[in-house]
Formats: structure tokens, C-alpha cells, sequence
């Protein structure tokens, strides 16, 4: 599940293809006199390079926004692991807002409730103690058998074609089918909700425009009167799943009200079900750019367990997330005030040589890489990270062995986006 940002706005680029690790020559960052410019098309296209330079040259640096941003891995695990820090941004961050910034505000201000990636305790330890109650890692293993059957489906289409379009036809669909046959959820209008996901995923990048804005308002009215109806049926005939669980979890009296249910099934939908996407299609890409690695997973299922977190450390789908200090913080010598937005770059800590040797090369048989911070840490940590693995290792693992020969049969294309990187188009063939 991703985190949001909420620190500039500014308008989207158009970036090439990104190769997933660090540019030389033609792929060197050209010197625009920033160190982080996010908004430039040829970072979005390939942060790697950037973060190295960001990482030697200026590892706690302060943007013309006014925001500080982290490059080195200790000291984004110490952001994300440290009570110091509040995820609240709209809360206590003291930077000015923009006007995008005003309206993205008001466009979640319609949800009623804030996502418990948004709050702080208590009241994150009360809604993460709940949900936890109902979505366990054993809860999600019992999964595996039907994430299995909806690969296998998905492949089977594809080997009598002899192709496939692996975003649109396996990445995207499994995982938006495995979200709602966790919650039960009607199936009549599944195109509509993966429209309003979409649109309200789009509208929470800080390169939104009026346009994202204008969808996600749009998507949010229909897609929250939905859900009360399906929370309030549910409430009367409760079945085995997960939003029926939910509805009865209990601990000392306290239950998850109609609002809470509705965040929480958004958050699947818009941040579960997106990261779960880019995992794969970022993970089968680096792969096939990577035929040693490909062969030597293909061949030793032993490496299944562990295969997904290199991949989530190599290329993961969130490259960033934000947090504010309560206290003044040091890193090093430079001190940063309470109320500072400070934005903790995920992907450039998991290719901190200090961290991960050789950082830059695929290795599924590097020691640490379950070290890597891509499903962020501390009390944030992703929630639905054994679904996402899960469905990522069925998925990859299904594809490279029923397909041996799987190779990219076009250029893949890439989402313009800074927060979620994800492939959007990738064309395979064997």
C-alpha cells in the first residue's frame, strides 16, 4: 500500500523508459542546478542516477519548497521507524499551501474519514489493531490457492495467443479480482471501480492537475455512496470475508464505524491494489533485463520465498513517503524544526551502497534484502505487504515457468508518475 505526498505541485512531463538501475553516459542526469527536481520528465523516467548524485553530493537537502529530503538509508529507516514523526501532514506540517494543495486537501476532506496511512496514534494503534485482528498473514496465505487459479486462468489465454500484454491481462486484473473476492464485493461494477481506483490514485500525485482533480472529485462521489450501501447491506447479512470480519471485529467494546470501514476498503482499492500492480510489472521487467537471475528463479523454487523482496529493494513501486517532525531531529549535524515536511525517499535508501552492496544489480542471492524500507517501517509498515508478496510470487514465479522462453516483445511503457513508479504497458512473447 502507498503513502501519499502532499509537499509541491507542479505540472507532468513525459519521460522514456526507465532501465531500473543507475544511468551512465546517456542516462547521466543533466545539471539543471537542483540536486531534486522531481518534476523533471528525465528523473521521473530514471530516479536511480539522481538518487545517487542527491546521496553523495547532499543527503539531507533542502528543496526550494522548503522541504527536506533523505537519500541515505539510515537515516530514512530512522525517519520511518522513530515516534518522533507524525504522518498527519495536513495537521502539523507548517509549510505553505498551494492552491493544488488546497484542493487535494478538500477532495480527501469528502472522504470523511482520514486512511490509516493519515493518522498518528491513538488513533492509528486503535484502526491498525482492528484491521489487524481480521487480516492476518495466515488470513492471506488461505488466499494462495485462488490467486493460483487466477493466474493460471490469465496464462492460459495467453498460451493460446503465444503473447501477452502482461499489465492488462495479468498484472492488473489478478490483483483487483483477489481485493474483491476478499471483500465480497459485487461484480457488476467492477469496470466502474477500477475507474474510480484509477482516478483517485491519479489525483494524489503532487504532479496532479486541475483535470486528475476534476476525476477524482467525480470518482469519490460515486464511488463513497457505493460503498456506505455495500458496508450497510453487509452489516445485515454477513458472509466469510474480509469486510464481514471487519464489520464484527471487536476488542473492548470498540468496532470500526461505517466511515472507517468505507476508508479502509477505499485504501485496498486505491493504494493496495496500485502498488500490487507496479510490483509485478516493474518485477517481471527487471527480470527480463536480468536473464541470469530470470533462469537461476525459474529453476530453484527455494528462491520463491525470498525472490520478492530483491525485487521490491530493486525497482519498488513506492519511491518515496513524507513524514513531519514533532520535536526538533537531527541527521548528522544539520537539525530540522517540528513542522518541517520531510520526504523520506524509499527507493534511493534501498540503493545505498552502505546498506546493499553493489545496490544497482538484480542478485537473488544477496543476503539482506529483506533489509530493504520499500514497504516503508515503523507503525506504517505496510499492512498489506503478505498480500502483495503473495500475489507478486504466484504471479512472476507462474509466468517465468510456464513460459521459459518469455521475453519482451515491444518497448514497455511507464507511468508519468513521482510517487507510485510503475510500468503501464509491457508486451511479452515466448
Amino acid at each position: 500500500m502507498t503513502d501519499i505526498i502532499d509537499t509541491a505541485n507542479g505540472g507532468p512531463g513525459n519521460g522514456g523508459p526507465p532501465n531500473g538501475g543507475p544511468g551512465t553516459g546517456d542516462d547521466a542526469p543533466a545539471d539543471d542546478g537542483l540536486l531534486f527536481n522531481p518534476f523533471d520528465p528525465a528523473f521521473r523516467a530514471n530516479p536511480y542516477p539522481f538518487y545517487d548524485i542527491l546521496r553523495e553530493k547532499a543527503p539531507v537537502y533542502w528543496t526550494p519548497f522548503q522541504t527536506v529530503v533523505l537519500s541515505r538509508y539510515d537515516d530514512v529507516a530512522v525517519t520511518l521507524r522513530s515516534n518522533d514523526f507524525s504522518r498527519d501532514i495536513e495537521k502539523n506540517a507548517t509549510i505553505a499551501a498551494s492552491p493544488m494543495q488546497i484542493r487535494r486537501r478538500e477532495v480527501r476532506a469528502e472522504e470523511s474519514t482520514k486512511s490509516i496511512l493519515n493518522l498518528d496514534p491513538p488513533d492509528h494503534t486503535r484502526l491498525r489493531r482492528l484491521v489487524s485482528l481480521a487480516f492476518t498473514p495466515s488470513s492471506i496465505e488461505r488466499l494462495r490457492p485462488r490467486v493460483q487459479q487466477l493466474v493460471d486462468d490469465a496464462l492460459d489465454i495467453a498460451a493460446e495467443r503465444g503473447s501477452m500484454e502482461l499489465i492488462d491481462e495479468l498484472a492488473f486484473p489478478v490483483p483487483f479480482q483477489v481485493i474483491s473476492d476478499l471483500l465480497a464485493m459485487p461484480t457488476e461494477r467492477s469496470v466502474e471501480l477500477r475507474e474510480w481506483s484509477q482516478h483517485l490514485t491519479a489525483s494524489l500525485e503532487p504532479t496532479a492537475d486541475d483535470a486528475d482533480m476534476d476525476r477524482a472529485e467525480a470518482a469519490l462521489a460515486n464511488f463513497g455512496p457505493y460503498l456506505i450501501g455495500i458496508v450497510e447491506h453487509r452489516r445485515k447479512h454477513l458472509g466469510d470475508d474480509l469486510l464481514s470480519a471487519l464489520i464484527q471485529v471487536e476488542e473492548s467494546g470498540d468496532r470500526m464505524s461505517t466511515q472507517e470501514l468505507i476508508a479502509f476498503v477505499l485504501l485496498l482499492y486505491v493504494a493496495g491494489h496500485e502498488t500490487t500492480v507496479n510490483l509485478i510489472g516493474n518485477g517481471t521487467l527487471a527480470l527480463l533485463r536480468n536473464p541470469e537471475q530470470l533462469a537461476m528463479w525459474r529453476d530453484d523454487p527455494a528462491i520463491d520465498a525470498t525472490a520478492v523482496d530483491e525485487l521490491l529493494r530493486f525497482d519498488g513501486p513506492v519511491q518515496l513517503t513524507v513524514r513531519v517532525p514533532m520535536v526538533p531531529v537531527h541527521y548528522g549535524e544539520v537539525e530540522i524544526q517540528p513542522g518541517t515536511v520531510v520526504m523520506a525517499l524509499l527507493g534511493a535508501a534501498n540503493h545505498d551502497s552502505a546498506m546493499f552492496a553493489e545496490p544497482h544489480a538484480l542478485r537473488f542471492d544477496r543476503p539482506n534484502s529483506n533489509r530493504h524500507l520499500a514497504l516503508a517501517g515503523g507503525i506504517h509498515y505496510c499492512l498489506g505487504a503478505s498480500l502483495a508478496k503473495l500475489e507478486a510470487q504466484v504471479a512472476i514465479s507462474s509466468l517465468i515457468r510456464r513460459f521459459p522462453e518469455v521475453a519482451l516483445a515491444g518497448e514497455p511503457g511507464w507511468r508519468d508518475r513521482l510517487t507510485i513508479r510503475g510500468v503501464d504497458r509491457l508486451p511479452l512473447g515466448w
